[in-house]
């Protein structure tokens, strides 16, 4: 993997893993509702989910792209129509969402189950084994590269919504609940989020 490609990949993590979604969102919840400390075993629980799906993914749908070329392209589209979709999402979001209070109390083995229900990681899985692993010359080093930061990127990402849930929620939803705060930071979000769909189109 050469540094372009690895930038790229660290591009993607930041942005995907970092821009608001069903993780963040609950991390955020749960640190807001109970604490920081009741948070860490959910936190800790999406690295472990969201690795156990990346796993999948690379060992067997990255397989069935590796030989079926149109399937790549399909993935591929489909990965940059979603990318592009979100980031008109995040370009338009003001506020953190809020999580259904009656799924705040979650173990850690529900939050790794989420995982698999979650459309952005499943996309994100899908992305990142049509774009760094699959059809390479050394797909099982890429996916020993690929592994390790993406999990670090969950656990660091998660963690930092929750800190903000417990810390700085009031304050991240600006004036009178405005989320004047969130908008320019969610616009720069997308901006790079549009940049790394494009580049998905031509590698």
């Amino acid at each position: 993997m050469n540094w372009q490609e690895f930038t790229a990949l660290l591009i993607l993590a930041t942005v995907m893993t970092f821009s608001p979604g069903p993780n963040n969102t609950m991390s955020t919840a749960l640190g807001a509702n109970h604490g920081f400390k009741r948070a860490l075993p959910f936190v800790c629980a999406v690295p472990v989910g969201w690795g156990a799906l990346l796993t999948v993914c690379t060992f067997g749908l990255g397989a069935l792209v590796l030989a079926v070329p149109l399937l790549s392209w399909a993935i591929k589209l489909v990965g940059v129509a979603y990318l592009l979709w979100l980031a008109g999402k995040i370009a338009r979001s003001r506020q953190l969402g809020e999580a259904d209070a009656t799924r705040l109390k979650i173990t850690f083995w529900q939050g790794a189950a989420l995982q698999f229900v979650n459309i952005k990681a499943w996309m994100l899985a899908l992305a990142i084994v049509s774009g760094w692993i699959a059809g390479r010359g050394d797909p099982g080093l890429r996916f020993a590269v690929v592994l390790p930061v993406m999990l670090f990127f969950a656990f660091a990402s998660n963690l930092s919504y929750a800190l903000a849930g417990s810390l700085l929620r009031d304050w991240l939803s600006g004036p009178k609940g405005t989320g004047r705060r969130l908008i320019w930071f969610n616009r720069g979000m997308a901006a790079v989020l549009v940049v790394t769909a494009i580049w998905m189109l031509f590698i």
